[in-house]
């Protein structure tokens, strides 16, 4: 060997090979779980959620590990420690509980257990009638280190067990108590941390159940021909109230301009009494922190959010950064637009879709920062109004990064906002919104009709990645879209699509007063609304013989007063057979608490003109039901009595297209003999 090598040992510290600069640190820590496109972005939950983590953890040789996740909340600077506990084949899992709103975090340490390694061997060796002195002995130390760390209060109980061990008494080194002392006050030699320090958003409950019901405020007026203001909304949230929404959205409630102003059904020219869309959003009476002179004033808005609030319910406003010609910005900051070569402003399109009446933000302009500073006040005005839900118009036609600070920086001083992503766009884009810190989004449930459309959908949302980051919130309809299965006015197909959207996600809206008096009329050859209100001023008779608000109503009951209804955790499908295949028009499925209290099956008819019947699967045995078991008809009222795990059901289109079941458990030994 040449006289100038260098030993190994250098070559492998110079070259980073050692883990974290520590040669004896041992353990190997991998495949963490829940964890986001590598900790780039946190996972989600509720206060008072317990956090499930796991990971793989191994050493070399046959030393035991203990295992722990450590966390803190937000402000906290001191971790504090769960175990975790083993699964086999060096996969370990445990759980800690997030308890304020804020961002937690959490990582995984590990390190070889000495004592609970030295006590494993003394049972083997007790068991194999060994010599025990020199192991005893062994112990003995381990005790002295932990004397040497333990608090003046533990102290004499380790000498105690200490002096056992050098004494040779074999009962002190099997001791649960001593391997208690131990395992709190052993120093832990050489541990190791994972990699990554992992972040929790928590959110308030509302983020993971709530119920939005969203309508225009100019048409909130109680008599025809004029339009609505804030006091009319003051009185209609009795009704909304009763409908048992706990989110009223409304949509933009600002200023409209009057250049290139749509008239109705999107048309290019508006006539005087056109009120325009209140997307095209700014005018001389100011922009994004101004609101609608014939809405009300600033005061009256204040007493709108504290009336809501006496009925139980939040106000969530639209937040949408774009802007009409005659917004206050494009003479003050003609900067933050993006200017064609005719030295006109380029105005919004969806080709074939043309938007003159609007002017996006210029996210590349030279101000960037001015921009983003200028569209975070906005949420910031509001929030000092007493808004702490928005929804956000398109916001994957904004910035990212932007999307990313904004949010970040408003939740760091208000943990209690809620924002809601209307993306219909690509699914990687949706998602990333999530991961940026968007609370709840929009989906393709819309445009989920079909069983297996459903069912695949449904496992993607729950059982995939995105249920750890991504809150789904199911809408029939917006003002935006009409999809064709409604185009046939079919009462059936309205009750069976609000029911799917209330039941398969905790999080659910609809835009009415249009769904609950079953409006269906297309533009032709577009999936939107004929006469849309986005265009017009409307006037709603609430109280039509064809309104299925009584429906709506039921639906948010059931859901308030079943706690499976209020997580998207514990979803599951159910065959239904018919005599030799599975029914692809009745589709069967549950939620269910984690300790079974609270089971609810939905069983649904998605052919909207023909009966369906057929047999669901029940998991009998898992769930505990017995031999027969009650079932009740949440909307129907009607009770009934089942027995093993197949059943049968039917239902009639046009009579009920939904049973929504609480199965009970455990019925009394009488009734199941048919006592009274």
């Amino acid at each position: 060997m040449s006289s100038q090598a260098t030993h190994p040992i250098e070559v492998a510290t110079r070259n980073g090979l050692t883990a974290q600069g520590e040669g004896r640190r041992r353990v190997i820590i991998e495949r963490v779980s829940p964890e986001v496109d590598g900790g780039r972005y946190p996972i989600k939950r509720i206060v008072g959620d317990t956090v499930a983590v796991s990971c793989d953890a191994f050493a070399d040789g046959h030393d035991l590990l203990t295992v722990v996740v450590r966390y803190r909340g937000p402000g906290e600077t001191i971790w504090r420690e769960q175990p975790l506990h083993p699964l086999g084949n060096d996969r370990w899992s445990g759980t800690f509980t997030v308890e304020k709103l804020g961002t937690y975090h959490y990582t995984i340490a590990a390190w070889i257990d000495r004592f609970a390694t030295w006590q494993h061997a003394l049972q083997k060796r007790i068991g194999a009638a060994q010599d025990l002195t020199v192991d005893l002995l062994i112990g003995a130390n381990l005790v002295a280190e932990a004397i040497a760390a333990a608090p003046a209060e533990y102290m004499a109980d380790l000498h105690e067990m200490e002096q056992a061990l050098r004494n040779g008494l074999v009962d002190a080194g099997t001791s649960s108590r001593l391997a208690d002392l131990m395992r709190n006050f052993l120093p832990h030699l050489y541990p190791a941390t994972y990699e990554r320090t992992l972040a929790v958003t928590v959110d308030r409950p509302l983020a993971r159940c709530s119920a939005w019901y969203e309508l225009f405020p100019r048409s909130a007026a109680p008599e025809p021909g004029r339009h609505g203001t804030f006091r009319d909304l003051i009185a209609r949230l009795p009704y909304v109230a009763a409908l048992g929404f706990d989110v009223l959205y409304l949509p933009p409630i600002h200023p409209i301009g009057r250049t290139f102003r749509k008239g109705k059904n999107n048309s290019v020219t508006a006539q005087p009494a056109d009120p325009g869309s209140p997307w095209a959003i700014g005018a001389a009476e100011g922009g994004h922190k101004s609101i609608h002179p014939e809405l009300g004033t600033l005061e009256e808005f204040h007493q709108l959010v504290h009336a809501a609030q006496e009925y139980g319910i939040e106000l969530a406003l639209d937040i949408a950064f774009q802007c009409s010609p005659d917004h206050p910005y494009v003479t003050e900051h003609p900067e933050w637009f993006r200017s064609r070569p005719d030295g006109s402003i380029q105005y919004a399109e969806n080709p074939p879709k043309k938007y003159q009446d609007i002017y996006p933000f210029d996210f590349e302009s030279s101000d960037w920062q001015g921009l983003w500073y200028e569209l975070k006040s906005v949420f910031e005005f509001w929030i000092a109004q007493g808004v702490t839900i928005f929804r956000v118009d398109n916001p994957h036609t904004k910035s990212f990064p932007f999307w990313e600070w904004c949010i970040g920086e408003l939740k760091r001083h208000h943990p209690e906002l809620i924002f809601l992503s209307e993306a219909f766009t690509r699914p990687k884009m949706m998602y990333g919104l999530a991961k940026l810190g968007f609370t709840q989004s929009y989906t393709y449930f819309t445009w989920r009709t079909t069983k297996g459309e459903l069912i695949e959908y449904m496992r993607e949302l729950t059982q995939d990645e995105p249920r750890e980051f991504f809150g789904p919130n199911f809408w029939p309809n917006t003002p935006d879209i009409l999809t064709p299965q409604f185009y046939r006015g079919d009462r059936s197909v309205f009750l069976t699509r609000a029911t799917l959207a209330a039941t398969l996600s905790a999080n659910w809206g609809m835009y009415g007063p249009v769904y609950e008096l079953l409006l269906h009329t297309p533009v032709q050859g577009r999936e939107e609304y004929v006469n849309s209100e986005k265009y017009e001023i409307h006037h709603w008779n609430l109280s039509h013989s064809t309104s299925i608000n009584w429906f709506i109503a039921a639906l948010n009951r059931i859901r308030r007063t079943n706690p499976a209804l209020q997580s998207n955790h514990g979803l599951r499908f159910h065959r239904v057979d018919l005599e030799y295949r599975e029914s692809e028009q009745l589709i069967a499925y549950s939620k269910a608490t984690p300790d079974l209290s609270n089971i609810i099956l939905v069983v649904a008819n998605l052919d909207p003109t023909h009966t369906q019947s057929g047999w669901v699967e029940l998991p009998t045995t898992e769930w505990q039901l017995g031999a027969s078991y009650e079932i009740h008809d949440l909307l129907s009222g009607a009770r009934y009595t089942w027995s093993g795990n197949f059943n049968y059901v039917e239902l009639n289109p046009r009579l009920m297209p939904v049973h929504i079941f609480h199965i009970q458990r455990g019925i009394p030994v009488e009734r199941e003999l048919g006592a009274e």
